[in-house]
């Protein structure tokens, strides 16, 4: 065997002849997909459940509805799940990826999600500081007429007719871009926004609330919405002992049972905590577009709760990505890394 032979921990290499049975890989991409399609599902649900107070699934099993409507709808619900899972087997069935195909499939529609997130981020603060300071000096009754000013210093309003409308812009312009952009700028933005604080506070003797709520989201937005691809870039501290000198195969291992245990099992226990009622941590200042106690400052306290629903969701996707490819290092597909964002030939 010759060094051409081997990949950078020593580990054999696939030769130009070799082939992988994509066959053996069903299970682990049925797995993955399947995860994806009922997180996909739970979501749906969520939205129908609380939004459009439809039943929920629980009277099926005998917890209380959300509503009077009939359990029919439950049980509609409920095929929600079937559906979206029947659809991820169909996927896997019909075509003859391979882990990293998959993997990298996956990671591309987490890059998009997480583009949109910081493109939302981003108009909104924007736009929902320059209404702020608008109403702060009461530019808003000469601008937009005295009901409409009215209508903006109402949190439901200014989330549906206001923020709603620029978050679907958000998603538009993540559809026609490409790459992850925000993390620099909106890391810049956060610099920026503190620094108008000091010098309106020490230089001008002005200082709002909603200036230090825009820190507050923004930066929220920069922690939360970059745990995915900083996960997909190996960029996050890893605590290594041993882990180093383990082979490429070994690390698979370790990399997909954790992957499971610790980081999708993990995001789960987020999603269902947070989302699993109408009082939950998450769904309840989202339903109340809820805001903070200072009256002139943003209105986007609710966003930031969603924030975390956002974490869990990506971290989910990326984990089921970095699963699959864990798994594909585990059987020796070609195309991987050392996971030191080196590349393994």
């Amino acid at each position: 065997m010759t060094a051409l032979d081997t990949v950078q921990d020593g580990s054999p290499a696939m030769k130009p002849g070799d082939t992988i049975n994509p066959d053996g890989a069903r299970i682990f991409r049925l797995f993955g997909w399947i995860i994806l399609a009922v997180m996909a599902a739970f979501l749906l649900n969520n939205y129908l459940t609380y939004w459009q107070n439809l039943p929920g699934i629980n009277p099926i099993f005998g917890g209380p509805a959300n509503g009077s409507l009939p359990i029919l709808w439950s049980w509609l619900q409920l095929a929600i799940y079937a559906a979206f899972v029947l659809w991820a087997i169909a996927y896997v069935m019909r075509n003859q990826n391979t882990l990293r195909q998959d993997s990298e499939r996956i990671n591309n529609l987490n890059t998009f999600l997480i583009r949109a997130a910081f493109f939302s981020v981003l108009i909104v603060g924007l736009v929902d500081s320059a209404i702020s300071f608008m109403r702060i000096e009461e530019l808003l009754p000469s601008l937009v007429g005295q009901e409409l000013a009215d209508d903006l210093g109402r949190s439901r309003f200014r989330g549906a007719y206001v923020h709603m409308p620029l978050i679907g812009l958000s998603v538009v312009l993540a559809a026609v871009t490409r790459g992850v952009l925000g993390f620099p700028w909106l890391a810049l933005l956060v610099v920026v926004a503190e620094l108008l604080i000091v010098i309106g506070r020490f230089v001008f003797s002005y200082e709002q609330a909603f200036l230090a709520d825009l820190v507050r989201f923004w930066y929220a937005a920069l922690f939360l919405f970059a745990s995915a691809y900083t996960l997909r870039e190996e960029g996050h501290v890893r605590v290594d002992v041993f882990y180093a000198g383990m082979a490429t195969k070994t690390k698979g291992y370790v990399n997909a049972v954790g992957s499971v245990i610790l980081g999708m099992s993990l995001c789960a226990v987020i999603l269902i905590i947070g989302m699993g009622g109408k009082q939950n941590i998450i769904n309840s200042p989202i339903l109340s577009y809820e805001v903070t106690q200072a009256g002139f400052g943003l209105y986007v306290k609710y966003l930031m709760a969603g924030f975390l629903g956002v974490f869990a969701v990506t971290m989910m996707i990326q984990f089921v990505a970095y699963f699959l490819d864990a798994i594909a290092d585990i059987r020796g597909e070609p195309g991987g890394r050392d996971h030191e964002n080196h590349p393994v030939n």
